[in-house]
């Protein structure tokens, strides 16, 4: 363990003690925050989306929640449960950079930002740090967990993954079950054998053509992207008789277990409070 790990752990113990020996949870959001820089393993960046969006720093925490998307349905759940700092991995006013210039005259922005004052909400962006995790992107271990493939992933990327033999088809219904992914799409003959996966949580603006196109990944899995790039090239794969697939399964889908892997983590050095995972359900629905 090195000599800034130790410090980390003695600072958050004593904490703790601190917090208990008051009687009373005096935890604020800034001092969360503070021990979720000094255990993120990577120095914090200074260009960053991350930070408190909303709220005051200074409010005492009666409960953590993490979630994929601070969407007014799961504020509102928060608050509900006494959760009151809200970590989530995407924005909080549906911008990636968070920019608030053009929504200021908004209704439901207003809305959105007085519910948050007034029930005493912090809202907590946990993007890029989440990402950069060590030893394993936060994400992908959480993802890697949810699905089951622990032992098949790969030494040298924690995305690519060699699986027991299936077909595309088989594969699709077990992202489908696992992911609750009710709005899944797939290209490629669900009767090919799969093997060899390489997956981009997220969003993806492009694929590798040649890497995928003459490698052993037999499917890529993403969660979303510009349909005339990527799913076009995908498409484009298939017709010239090449055993390749593509399956999509939305962006919350394809990255919102990685939050509650984040809860999970938070646990071992928030003991004092409350810390749950608030999924995300899927907001499309299809015809049946």
């Amino acid at each position: 363990m090195t000599g800034f790990s130790r410090r980390t752990m003695l600072a958050t113990t004593a904490a703790a003690f601190a917090t208990r020996a008051n009687g009373a949870t005096q935890l604020t959001a800034t001092a969360i925050i503070d021990r979720i820089k000094a255990h993120i393993g990577v120095p914090w960046m200074n260009q960053t989306v991350d930070g408190i969006i909303a709220g005051d720093p200074n409010t005492p925490v009666t409960g953590v929640a993490t979630t994929m998307m601070a969407t007014y349905a799961v504020l509102r759940r928060a608050a509900a449960q006494g959760l009151n700092l809200v970590i989530t991995h995407e924005p909080t006013f549906w911008s990636h950079q968070e920019d608030v210039s053009k929504v200021q005259n908004d209704p439901l922005y207003r809305e959105k930002l007085a519910f948050i004052k007034d029930h005493k909400l912090i809202t907590f962006h946990f993007h890029d740090h989440w990402h950069a995790l060590k030893p394993r992107d936060g994400i992908a271990e959480g993802m890697m967990r949810r699905i089951g493939w622990s032992n098949y992933v790969s030494k040298d990327d924690p995305q690519r993954f060699a699986i027991p033999p299936t077909t595309l088809g088989d594969l699709t219904r077990l992202l489908r079950d696992k992911l609750k992914a009710s709005t899944i799409r797939t290209i490629g003959n669900p009767d090919m054998t799969v093997r060899n996966v390489q997956t981009s949580w997220g969003y993806v603006g492009s694929l590798p053509p040649a890497e995928f196109a003459n490698s052993d990944i037999d499917v890529v899995i993403i969660g979303e992207a510009w349909e005339w790039v990527v799913q076009e090239y995908a498409a484009d794969l298939v017709a010239s008789g090449r055993n390749k697939a593509l399956i999509m399964v939305g962006h919350i889908n394809s990255e919102q277990w990685g939050m509650d892997y984040c809860a999970e983590w938070l646990r071992g050095f928030v003991p004092e409070v409350p810390v749950k995972f608030l999924e995300m359900p899927e907001p499309y629905w299809t015809p049946k």
